[in-house]
């Protein structure tokens, strides 16, 4: 009896590891071929999105790019043309579904497929909580988690279609840790790593493999089109000064091959950046830790200006002694090479 019992035991501990050897098998699936692969790049005008578009030009891909304005999405277009990647430029809000379902119609019939969906459209309100409104809110949770969502939605029957679709979401460390003075931005965030991590589970049965991006700080030369409340010139400095410093961000292209790798592995979580992955393993761990951490940068930032004024002021319209300036030098090289000064000179 005791020798069958154990014999059931092995046998029972042989079949859990052929189960989960053969789940790990299927998780190791062969990386997609990008050749000839359509992609729809959400805010792929500027920035990440830019510099995302050259790596899956680079791959083969043949790219659609979706952004709110014209000119600038001119540009990145031509600049995809130039070294000889097929590029639709479509001028779409996010945050409008009627415009977003026609953008994805037009991909379609120009392409006749739908691969992979990018959603990278971003906005950035920085400035102390007490000169953010509601509608500041609104707006970032509009472009953050709506728009994602929309995109998805409306892509869903081409990405089914193409047998091995994928959705890549670039959230922010910020969606797992709350920074100061970036309020609206954080709380669209979380909301955004949420909706990408919930679409993952529910779309795998369907063959769509969904990747959630948390990147740390980045020199995609970002500060120009940033919008700043309160001391703006100070906010603007202190922003900008974190996204050039290259100990504590990263450049743009090597998180972009990141990403693109992620993508193509069907990867379910990428977070950018060794500062990034300590701070959200510390926020998992020791909130109450990190909340006091956090509380003392909160302190450090600048304060309220008088009167709380909702007034907002775009970053090339703050610039100050400190930014841009020498510490700056990476990150206004970025803003030349990714688009960020289109419609500024």
């Amino acid at each position: 009896m005791k020798l069958t019992r154990r014999a059931g035991r092995r046998g029972l501990e042989l079949a859990a590891g052929l189960a989960l050897g053969g789940l790990a098998l299927l998780a190791r699936r062969r990386p997609l071929d990008l050749r000839g692969r359509v992609v729809l790049i959400t805010g792929g005008s500027r920035g990440l999105g830019l510099v995302l578009a050259r790596r899956f030009a680079a791959a083969g891909a043949r790219l659609a790019l979706i952004a709110r304005d014209p000119l600038a999405l001119d540009r990145a277009a031509a600049e995809l043309r130039a070294g000889g990647a097929e590029a639709l430029p479509l001028p779409c809000d996010v945050r409008v579904r009627d415009q977003v379902e026609d953008a994805v119609r037009r991909v379609v019939l120009a392409f006749g497929r739908l691969d992979v969906l990018v959603n990278g459209a971003g906005v950035i309100q920085v400035g102390p909580l007490e000169h953010m409104t509601p509608a500041d809110f609104e707006d970032a949770m509009a472009v953050h988690a709506f728009g994602p969502l929309h995109t998805t939605l409306a892509a869903l029957p081409h990405l089914r279609a193409s047998g091995a679709g994928r959705v890549v979401n670039i959230t922010s460390i910020g969606g797992k840790v709350a920074v100061p003075h970036l309020l609206p931005y954080t709380a669209s965030k979380f909301a955004a790593v949420g909706l990408s991590d919930g679409l993952r589970v529910e779309l795998r049965r369907q063959g769509i493999r969904v990747t959630t991006v948390c990147p740390g700080l980045m020199r995609t030369g970002s500060a120009p089109n940033a919008l700043f409340k309160g001391r703006h010139r100070a906010e603007h400095a202190w922003f900008a000064l974190g996204a050039a410093l290259p100990l504590v961000s990263i450049d743009a292209d090597r998180a972009a091959a990141r990403i693109v790798r992620a993508c193509r592995r069907g990867d379910a979580r990428l977070i950018i950046t060794p500062q990034a992955k300590a701070a959200a393993l510390l926020n998992e761990l020791a909130p109450g830790l990190v909340t006091t951490l956090l509380s003392v940068v909160n302190r450090l930032l600048p304060r309220p200006a008088p009167g709380h004024s909702p007034e907002t002021h775009p970053g090339h319209d703050s610039a100050s002694f400190v930014a841009p300036s020498w510490l700056t030098r990476l990150a206004d090289r970025a803003s030349e090479e990714n688009n960020e000064l289109a419609g500024q000179r």
